[in-house]
């Protein structure tokens, strides 16, 4: 997270992520599935801007677009985002007061850049920003590990945000193990038109098998070998989702005739990345996918 303190206030960017490897391993008994997946933060960021208030509730709103409508499969870019308690900046706020007795209020203004329903986080890393800024603002003094506990009630990406590096997440998510390498990634993303309900992916998914595990492409990347990281990326929750979203298999098959390292999609989907040499790279194949009109595209790169 990149913060920046007022007078009276804080400005928090939230970035998206990327999944390098994404292997469900099966389903718990709490319901939730056992995840082992790479994940990297990149330079698309909400914002939050966040004041305390002299009363006792959370003011809320939001400046953007992109939520998701539950109770489809499939969902449209243009739906609204919800501001009200659905709103993970919100229920971060309730849950950081319920956890610590605070009756502090503030007002909370969100600009929504990440795309919803696609597979980039952005609805958990603007819950994380909530909790480390209002964690300041408020002056309650919580720990990582305090902070890191309530992320994890809040949902299973939520955690990963806390660290602001690239990380092996395990369990539901929840285990966060930050990793390092010297190579900074540059994408290309692609976000179609129409996005995808997560719970809907993960109901079609099969654990599924890899010859390369999150720990592979963790030392290949230690080692600086685009190349074979490229090889090396995996999304067990792809054929699922590209078989509900024919959207997600026209990516698939559209960058499989482009000139990356690799590509693969992010997360539940439906947003779709391929991996650049450098900057210029990613501009040129940003360029040819702009021209298909196949949907909103993105280069980014890597957070330090």
């Amino acid at each position: 997270m990149l913060c920046h303190l007022g007078n009276n206030s804080l400005t928090v960017h939230a970035p998206a992520k990327v999944n390098l490897f994404l292997k469900v391993l099966g389903r718990r008994a709490d319901g939730f599935h056992e995840l082992e997946t790479l994940m990297v933060p990149i330079g698309l960021y909400d914002t939050l801007h966040l004041e305390p208030a002299s009363f006792e509730h959370i003011e809320f709103s939001v400046w953007g677009h992109g939520a998701a409508r539950g109770g489809k499969s499939v969902v449209d870019q243009q739906s609204e985002i919800p501001e009200g308690r659905t709103n993970l900046v919100v229920r971060a706020a309730e849950t950081l007061r319920e956890a610590t007795g605070t009756s502090a209020g503030a007002r909370i203004v969100l600009h929504k850049r990440i795309p919803a329903a696609a597979g980039l986080a952005g609805g958990s890393s603007d819950a994380a920003a909530a909790l480390l800024g209002l964690n300041q603002i408020w002056r309650l003094g919580l720990s990582q590990a305090q902070l890191h506990d309530l992320a994890a009630r809040l949902g299973s990406d939520v955690p990963f945000f806390l660290s602001s590096r690239a990380a092996i997440c395990r369990g539901r998510g929840e285990i966060v193990e930050p990793i390092r390498w010297a190579t900074r990634l540059y994408f290309v993303i692609v976000r179609p038109h129409t996005g995808l309900s997560t719970a809907e992916v993960f109901k079609h998914c099969r654990p599924t098998g890899s010859k390369w595990s999150a720990d592979d492409l963790a030392m290949t990347l230690a080692k600086g070998d685009l190349g074979l990281a490229g090889r090396q990326l995996h999304n067990c929750l792809l054929e699922p989702a590209a078989t509900l979203n024919q959207d997600v298999e026209q990516l698939r098959r559209t960058f499989a005739r482009l000139p990356v390292l690799g590509h693969m999609m992010s997360g539940s989907g439906t947003s779709y990345f391929g991996i650049c040499t450098q900057r210029k790279h990613a501009r040129t194949v940003a360029a040819r996918l702009h021209a298909t009109r196949i949907g909103s595209v993105f280069t980014v790169e890597s957070r330090p």
